[in-house]
């Protein structure tokens, strides 16, 4: 049995111009290709690209994604692989689930909480190995302490501050705005100075560019943009490189 193109993408959730981006980078070729030239793919294909989903789940790059897969020959292996991470990440869910019931309950009923009870599955140190890889030991604690210091009025302040600079650079991006444009180069500006409020400094000019790059090519960062729209991960990349290059010193 073999499926099109179009209802491979329509039941993975994806779009056939990725399905093709990912045959032209050599990770989920079709199984055949029509006289018509439409792709189709069989079962073996559709096994590999649940891989791949999966693994872009995980937070992988393309490119890493290629790597794995060249290096995991027996599929049954590498689903129970992937299965034991799914139920890792299923159980730190779970853990998030029930930390908010209890939140929840306690605070209706008035009774005190505890610390463990309310920050169980919760790891904001997550992405301490990327930050040190990228910007330095010192930079990863100087963002820790500053983050431990914050209230939770403070760090919900953060937050939502963030969520609405990203719903604007999805507008952006919607709206077919140029990236070097006014209007995309102020959202640029605002994300700078939300940037800041983490830093005793301004942040310097690689450090913005490098930050832009990782939105684009890590889907644990990109997906906080191109929830807003696909591409707008890129988009965000693009502005922030321009605005970086023209208004930042490092």
């Amino acid at each position: 049995m073999e499926w099109s193109i179009q209802e491979i993408a329509r039941r993975a959730g994806t779009t056939s111009r990725t399905l093709r981006h990912y045959g032209e980078l050599g990770l989920l070729a079709p199984s055949r290709v029509g006289s018509n030239g439409y792709r189709y793919y069989d079962q073996d294909a559709l096994v590999r690209l649940q891989r791949i989903l999966l693994l872009r789940e995980l937070g992988l790059s393309l490119p890493a994604i290629k790597d794995v897969l060249a290096g995991q020959r027996d599929t049954a292996v590498a689903l129970r692989a992937h299965l034991r991470l799914l139920e890792q990440e299923q159980a730190r869910i779970g853990r998030q689930i029930a930390s908010v019931r209890t939140t929840l309950h306690k605070t209706l009923e008035g009774t005190e909480l505890m610390a463990e009870e309310v920050f169980d599955g919760f790891d904001h140190t997550v992405h301490e190995q990327e930050v040190t890889e990228r910007w330095g030991r010192e930079a990863y604690a100087a963002g820790d302490r500053w983050w431990r210091s914050l209230g939770a009025a403070e760090k919900r302040a953060f937050q939502d501050e963030h969520e609405v600079i990203a719903r604007d650079w999805g507008r952006a991006r919607g709206a077919g705005l140029a990236a070097d444009g006014p209007e995309a180069q102020e959202i640029a500006r605002r994300h700078c100075a939300w940037l800041a409020q983490s830093s005793s400094r301004a942040p310097g000019r690689s450090y913005v560019i490098g930050l832009g790059e990782m939105y684009a090519a890590d889907p644990r960062f990109g997906k906080n943009y191109d929830r807003h729209g696909d591409g707008t991960a890129a988009f965000v990349r693009d502005a922030l490189t321009v605005y970086a290059e023209h208004r930042l010193s490092d």
